[in-house]
């Protein structure tokens, strides 16, 4: 489209200019009168004429009272000899001005070559974009097997290092990387090999692509970036060509680095998708084995790519020799998490009360990409109140935001339904403030946020990487609280307790076939998972136990259930009273922070008890 444009605005242009010198050898004028000589002589000895200009054999005549008039002459003859043939008066022919006209210049040239050049150009211009066409199709098909690669020169926002906090083992590993392509004589001294590969592996948002960004901003050393996607085509053979010419583009650059963004989509394993053997994706993926790890081995380019699912790449790339290092980038801890809230909080004006501490503290699971939309959201928050800075409650209320989404205050909803939230959201929150393994109420609220007609927030003390069986029964048990708070207080039960149930079932199967908690069971594991590779996707699970195993599963799952709900529902009943203040509370208020939740419940002097 961008080409069809460009030859329209020259076809144009070229016309514009063919118009342009018509324009200049002819302009049109009145139409001069015609003069044979012999009317012409009797003009002159009248005393008409005042000039006479000769053009080679072309007279034009200029008469007395403005009037343009032509004639010609005899061809090889002077004027005066014509006139005088003719008898012209040579006193009065004295009075007439004679002016001669060589026929040279620009218009007498163009008079001359433009007719027999002007559609030789034409033809010669027109064969000319047929052919710069044809050359930019081939040029096109030449290059369809080109990597299309990125050579890191200068970011607009360049990243280093000490713009990604925590991860300090991750940044340890890849410093030692770019120390390598830097200064590769001390680790070659001592007999170190170069390392072919670095796989970065860590959940979405956790910072992959910034940490390779990260290494391009320390990097010395030509580095070139790509995705996986952009190496597979509709054409076989494309995408090995590509890796080929990005291997190659590398290898006369290096030392150089190679980034290879989501990988996955290029690295599956082998022999388990619908293409078979000559899959274009399989092609591709061999000729990335080969080139970082076959025959030829002398090369000193660094291969760093990331993924979120290393479970589906295939074993090949994986082996040492390819990928040597694996880079795991973990969830950050309160302490990175405060971190990197800071780096976040750089270009925000925020409040000089804010602490970014307790930020840190309601956001466990928060990923870095997580954070860094949390600070945008706040900021947001506090444009659209049309203040001067960002306070501490538009930070909470964006950590809200961002887990269940935004607030719905417009939904209209009777006052029978919103006394029915407001019960089960007070179960919830009464059975986790009453057991010992569970954690702490920050918030309730029955406030519709995203698909959520209340919620109750619960957060640990401290950061936790282990759960036990009891902190499991305990989720489970609070996860009944409202169910059994709406069957108590008003004899029946809503939809509103739907999610929790399903959430409750999917934890007491995992608990029972993944985790080993169940005692009539023992510490082993049911089913085994097939995947799929080439759809990407658990689709199918092995059954690798009898029916009869299936029965007792399905009925530890129930037991477990049951037990929860009837901790729930003791805790509950034998706590009416605190329910209906808790209740009673949000009906009126809507909202209560974790300061007053605990203030609440603290009259009541609630002994924690186990599940």
């Amino acid at each position: 489209m961008k080409g069809l444009s460009k030859n329209i605005f020259w076809a144009i242009t070229t016309l514009l200019m063919i118009a342009f010198i018509f324009s200049l050898l002819y302009s049109e004028q009145e139409k001069p009168i015609v003069l044979t000589i012999d009317q012409l002589v009797a003009k002159i000895n009248s005393e008409e004429i005042s000039k006479i200009s000769v053009n080679g054999n072309n007279l034009e005549i200029e008469l007395k009272d403005g009037v343009q008039a032509i004639s010609k002459k005899e061809t090889e003859v002077g004027l005066t000899e014509t006139l005088n043939n003719y008898g012209v008066d040579s006193v009065a022919l004295q009075e007439v001005t004679l002016e001669i006209k060589e026929e040279s210049g620009f218009r007498f040239w163009m008079g001359v070559l433009l007719p027999a050049l002007l559609p030789l150009l034409i033809i010669v211009a027109i064969f000319w974009f047929i052919f710069r066409q044809a050359k930019s199709g081939m040029g096109q098909a030449f290059s369809f097997g080109k990597a299309n690669i990125k050579l890191f020169s200068a970011f607009k926002d360049k990243v280093t290092f000490k713009d990604v906090a925590g991860l300090k083992e991750s940044k340890e590993e890849l410093l030692e990387v770019v120390d390598f392509l830097k200064r590769p004589k001390k680790y070659l001294e001592l007999g170190a090999r170069i390392p072919r590969g670095v796989l970065l592996l860590g959940l979405p948002g956790t910072g992959k692509t910034l940490l390779a960004r990260a290494v391009a901003g320390e990097s010395n050393v030509p580095f070139f970036h790509i995705s996986g996607s952009e190496f597979v085509e509709m054409f076989v053979g494309v995408g090995a060509s590509r890796v080929r010419d990005l291997f190659q583009t590398a290898k006369k650059a290096a030392p150089s680095i190679i980034f290879i963004d989501e990988i996955d989509a290029i690295g599956r394993e082998r022999g388990a998708g619908l293409g078979g053997g000559h899959d274009e994706r399989e092609q591709t993926l061999n000729q990335i084995l080969v080139e970082m790890d076959g025959f030829d081995r002398d090369t000193k380019v660094i291969v760093i790519a990331a993924t979120n699912r290393p479970d589906v790449l295939d074993s090949a790339l994986l082996r040492p020799g390819r990928f040597d290092r694996r880079v795991i980038l973990d969830l950050p801890d309160i302490n990175d998490r405060e971190a990197i809230l800071k780096i976040h909080s750089k270009d925000k004006v925020l409040d000089k009360d804010i602490d970014l501490r307790k930020v840190a503290v309601r956001t466990p699971g928060f990923s870095g990409a997580d954070l860094a939309n949390l600070m945008n959201e706040a900021a947001i928050f506090a444009a659209r109140k049309n203040q001067l800075f960002i306070n501490q409650q538009d930070i909470l209320d964006s950590i809200e935001k961002v887990l269940l989404g935004p607030e719905r205050r417009s939904r209209a909803i009777s006052l029978k339904e919103k006394e029915t939230i407001a019960y089960h959201e007070a179960g919830h929150a009464l059975v986790a403030a009453s057991l010992k393994n569970a954690d702490p109420v920050q918030k309730v609220s029955v406030v519709a946020r995203g698909r959520a007609g209340g919620y109750t927030i619960k957060l640990p003390l401290e950061e936790t990487h282990l759960r036990t069986k009891s902190q499991f029964l305990a989720d489970l048990a609070v996860m009944f609280g409202g169910y059994v708070s709406e069957q108590l207080i008003f004899k029946d039960v809503s939809t509103g307790a739907s999610s929790d149930i399903k959430e409750a079932s999917e934890l007491a199967r995992k608990l029972i076939t993944k985790f080993g908690m169940s005692e009539k069971l023992g510490p082993i594991s049911f089913g085994k998972s097939d995947e799929m590779v080439f759809l990407g996707r658990e689709i199918a699970t092995e059954k690798n136990y009898s029916e009869k195993v299936a029965a007792e599963i399905d009925g530890e799952v129930k037991s477990m259930v049951d037990k929860a709900f009837n901790s729930a529902k003791k805790i509950i009943t034998g706590r009416k009273k605190v329910l209906k203040t808790i209740a009673e509370k949000l009906i009126k208020e809507e909202t209560i922070e974790k300061e007053a939740f605990d203030e609440l419940i603290k009259k009541f002097r609630l002994k924690a008890v186990n599940v």
